[in-house]
């Protein structure tokens, strides 16, 4: 997994099974660099390790990655822009559903299982 670089956290707000972190996704990151000349995008590898990153800590989980299920990008999240991310813990099933979003404007969705693993728990 790439090495992790959170953006700027303005806020965060947990409510039972679900975490929402208003976010700042600044054009300074690393992450823009070369990415594309043109047009500096947020990569979909990035999101995704964030949304691991943030999910796991929420929840208490070891970042370790089963599987995703129905990744999808819409949209391009550019430099300087402000995002919600919003994760949605199933925690019978290890799983951390989240979507990027401002408004009605959605950029990315998708579901992530985990191997199970928490935190305090041992692995056997």
């Amino acid at each position: 997994m790439i090495k992790s670089v959170l953006p700027q956290i303005i806020n965060q707000h947990v409510e039972g099974e679900r975490c929402h972190w208003r976010l700042f996704i600044s054009d300074d990151l690393a992450f823009f660099d070369g990415h594309f000349p043109e047009q500096a995008v947020l990569p979909g590898v990035t999101q995704l390790d964030w949304a691991v990153k943030l999910g796991c800590d929420a929840f208490g989980y070891r970042a370790n990655v089963a599987t995703l299920e129905v990744l999808k990008f819409q949209q391009l999240i550019l430099p300087n822009t402000y995002v919600d991310l919003v994760i949605d813990h199933q925690p019978q099933k290890s799983k951390l559903i989240f979507s990027y979003s401002d408004g009605d404007k959605r950029f990315a969705s998708g579901r992530i299982v985990l191997n199970g693993a928490k935190h305090d728990e041992r692995v056997s």
